[in-house]
């Protein structure tokens, strides 16, 4: 069984680790567009053009399965993804896990990209799962590049500045861009109040990671033998996980995988 997935940079880290706890046993395909990255500040069209050829390069490695694990492109190109591969390749798509979050009453808020706060698909989100929880959509400018580029002095600041507007006795937070997933304990520890319940962090990584077992039609085997097949291809060129993700520990996680692909 191979699974790939998909993202313009290291915001695929998350539910890669998340599909390899759940499957040890499962081939990865890591494919990612540090060429054409940040995908937000382009054109619907552009990011479904770039999405494509991150796609494609991946598929050219026969997966079962090919997770978007990137909200932008989630957005802006899961239908020309799927027009093109399925039914012969399931696709995964990323959706901000507001559902989950506003069941377990609020206030909620929902830190995404500036591109992604105010969006009509996220309005809509709200509106057809919150109900009557109070929602606070929080950009935060700045904080995925700075998470891609493993800057933590960026990533402090980005992430005091989207705590700033984010309002006191929140009780969930909905990471609403993968990238955000790989300082998740900042986060909780930036909007804490310690005369408050602990805040619940919602991510994404564990529920796309489950539905494309779900779509290849296998079950969770945790204890399975390990893979040592590991595949990282940036805009298209086999190489090795940037040192970029080696800070994080999903990426350490995922550099243990045993005959990582060498360029050629």
């Amino acid at each position: 069984m191979k699974i790939a997935l998909m993202d313009s940079g290291i915001g695929l880290l998350p539910a890669a680790a998340a599909v390899r706890r759940l499957r040890p046993d499962a081939d990865l395909v890591l494919s990612s567009d540090p060429d054409g990255m940040p995908w937000g500040p382009r054109t619907p069209a552009g990011i479904t053009e770039r999405a494509l050829a991150v796609a494609r390069a991946a598929v050219a490695h026969g997966p079962d399965a090919l997770i978007v694990a990137c909200n932008t492109a989630s957005v802006h190109a899961l239908a020309a993804l799927r027009a093109e591969l399925e039914p012969r390749i399931p696709v995964i798509g990323t959706v901000p896990a507001i559902k989950p979050a506003a069941a377990g009453g609020g206030p909620v808020a929902i830190w995404a990209t500036p591109a992604t706060t105010g969006s009509p698909y996220q309005r809509g989100l709200i509106r057809d799962f919150a109900g009557s929880v109070e929602v606070t959509e929080v950009p935060c400018p700045g904080l995925a590049d700075a998470v891609q580029q493993a800057d933590e002095s960026a990533v402090d600041k980005a992430v005091a500045a989207a705590a700033a507007l984010t309002p006191a006795g929140v009780r969930a937070v909905v990471l609403g861009c993968t990238h955000y997933e790989l300082v998740a304990e900042r986060i909780r520890a930036a909007v804490q109040d310690p005369a408050e319940p602990p805040v619940v962090l919602h991510g994404s990584a564990g529920a796309v990671a489950a539905q494309a077992l779900r779509r290849v039609g296998i079950a969770a085997a945790p204890e399975a033998e390990p893979s040592d097949g590991l595949t990282v291809l940036l805009s298209g060129r086999e190489a090795v996980l940037p040192e970029s993700a080696l800070r994080y520990a999903e990426g350490r996680l995922l550099q243990a995988i045993g005959s990582v692909r060498r360029p050629v």
